[in-house]
């Protein structure tokens, strides 16, 4: 490379060259535009900068210079006749008058070369499209990462890109995915298990006592006596069904429930039997018909939460009981993997109301089981959409959910738990679990304050590269952290179409109105839409199903039959004249 500027000044990681009008090459081998990386020829080694200002104001007539450049310090090749190696930070600073040139293909292969097994192929450089850009894998698991992008700038792409190459090379690696719009279900083929509310079991004593609160009471605040009631019932429930499970151990002799020990946050399993009949037994204890009324709601709302199917995921076989968490988390963590190292949990199907309760439970129980094995099962946690779950701000969202991502972030890596962050408005996301993230993959974002908080989370010397963060073109990424050898600009490369998100597929797919499907397709979307509210089927052996595809049908009519809720303080035997309650006995539709 021709010589086409000097260094004219030096200060600390920033230096300034001067640049010369040459005739020794093209315009374009010589282009010294804003973003570009430069060397500077030095006497031990060789200076990897990047130019971020470039301007003519203020030049001296006295210089031969037709322009001045501001650049920043990056890094440094050393030995580089020999055997050539990059590293960060620079040992050996320019000095005035060192030659300056545009960086060659040779040295960004220098620069980005794979050092080991870690690294995977994730597109190529936005300077030369010849050269291969590599992230660390290492790097960016066990010190987390996050893909932040507006929607429509290949952000879900980016997603699928990123796990498919993970799972290449890290194949003893479990993943979790929170597909919030389930648009992820066919991007990993039969590598993941696709997980939904129709497939899915988790039982209702796996929820702890904020969890559990949140469920009942709808996402709304819950009434404080029935709390109370509830905190005192809930670890006596447990210790019944502890009684009921040992009576072969312990013969007739019936233990005092309150002697065992549990508090409302065991994880051990109790019925929802045991838990009514211990409030209706205090009820019974009462006289004044007035502080019967608290008891009754709460009956009468478990009773509602328990017959809504719904929550069928949650409440099946309330009341059999049986400690099956071990089943659970070896389902929902792959342990063992058996060809499926990865979970799809789809979210789209839950009720709205508890969607915050059920990613909190998850959360905490994939720290947990990290933090009392060891670490021994690494895994990965994604979060789409994580500025719902963890907003930055403290009034929005489910506090239980924020603080078990944050945990996460904070302690994850401790325990062999990984988060990976994806959100299209990293303003909204709670500024102490995005810092934790020391990869960040930075695609287009308008917002001013979007930008801004990007700003404050990447070091000095990348901050000049965020100016062009608004303009990036679709599946353009600027790249900073410990996963990526320096703060770089690259594109992604193409994902094949089978593991493309559904969201971009499905459009070309649906029938349209004109080739005479529309009834049948409006008649099999509301077949699904009602589905989504009724009893789980279309169960294989196992008991668990995949996402079936649409097939235009006609739905097959079905009357609704109407429910009665009958609680147990309608009992005559309670003193409480039926007639005040009698709306709760109307079909419920």
């Amino acid at each position: 490379m021709t010589s086409f500027g000097r260094v004219i000044s030096v200060r600390g990681s920033l230096a300034r060259v001067g640049l010369l009008a040459t005739s020794h090459a093209s315009i374009s081998e010589v282009r010294a535009t804003v973003g570009r990386f430069v060397s500077i020829r030095c006497a031990g080694s060789i200076i990897v900068a990047m130019i971020t200002e470039v301007s003519c104001e203020n030049l001296s007539k006295s210089d031969n210079f037709i322009a001045i450049a501001s650049v920043d310090l990056l890094g440094e090749i050393l030995n580089a006749a020999e055997k050539p190696k990059f590293q960060r930070g620079v040992t050996h600073y320019p000095t005035i008058g060192d030659e300056v040139e545009l960086i060659s293909s040779e040295e960004l292969r220098t620069i980005y070369a794979p050092s080991g097994s870690d690294q995977i192929n994730v597109g190529t450089l936005q300077q030369d499209r010849s050269v291969t850009a590599y992230v660390d894998v290492e790097e960016m698991l066990s010190k987390h990462f996050a893909i932040l992008g507006s929607t429509g700038v290949g952000k879900s792409t980016g997603v699928s890109l990123l796990l498919n190459e993970i799972l290449k090379a890290r194949p003893n690696l479990r993943l979790f995915l929170l597909d919030v719009h389930n648009e992820y279900g066919r991007c990993f083929g039969d590598k993941a298990l696709v997980l939904n509310p129709r497939n899915l079991k988790l039982p209702f004593w796996l929820f702890n006592f904020e969890e559990i609160v949140d469920v009942l009471f709808a996402g709304r605040p819950g009434v404080p006596e029935e709390l109370d009631i509830l905190a005192e019932v809930i670890p006596l429930a447990k210790g019944i069904y502890t009684q009921y499970q040992n009576s072969d151990r312990i013969g007739l002799k019936r233990a005092d429930p309150k002697q065992v020990g549990y508090t409302v946050d065991t994880p051990v399993p109790y019925r929802l039997q045991d838990l009514v009949l211990q409030i209706d037994e205090r009820m019974g204890k009462l006289e004044n018909r007035s502080s019967r009324i608290i008891y009754h709601k709460l009956i009468s709302r478990i009773d509602t939460v328990k017959n809504d199917p719904r929550y069928a995921f949650m409440f099946d076989n309330a009341n059999v009981g049986g400690d099956t968490m071990a089943e659970v988390i070896s389902h929902l963590f792959r342990l063992p993997a058996n060809g499926r190292p990865m979970t799809v949990m789809q979210l789209a199907g839950f009720p709205v109301e508890v969607v915050d309760s059920v990613v909190s439970v998850l959360c905490r129980m994939a720290f947990d089981f990290g933090l009392w094995s060891d670490g021994v099962s690494p895994l990965l946690f994604i979060c789409e959409e994580a500025h719902r779950y963890a907003s930055a701000d403290r009034s929005i969202g489910f506090g239980p959910t924020r603080k078990a991502i944050s945990r996460i972030a904070k302690e994850g890596r401790k325990y062999g738990v990984f988060l990976g962050l994806v959100t299209q408005r990293p303003a909204e996301l709670d500024a102490t679990i995005i810092s934790q993230c020391n990869t960040l993959f930075s695609m287009r974002l308008a917002n001013d304050r979007d930008q801004a908080l990007l700003r404050s989370a990447v070091s000095d010397a990348a901050a000049n590269l965020l100016s062009f963060v608004p303009s990036l073109g679709t599946r353009e990424v600027l790249a900073f952290g410990e996963g990526v050898a320096l703060p770089t600009r690259l594109r992604f490369k193409e994902v094949p179409p089978h593991q493309l998100p559904r969201a971009e597929t499905r459009i070309s797919a649906a029938p349209s109105v004109a080739s005479g499907q529309d009834t049948h397709f409006v008649s099999a979307v509301l077949e699904r839409w009602r589905g989504a509210t009724s009893s789980r089927d279309n169960q294989g052996d196992s008991g668990f199903s995949q996402p079936q595809r649409y097939e235009p049908r006609t739905p097959e009519p079905r009357a609704p039959e109407p429910r009665t809720v009958e609680a147990p303080m309608l009992q005559p035997s309670l003193g409480l004249d039926p007639d005040r309650f009698s709306l709760l006995k109307k079909p419920l539709r």
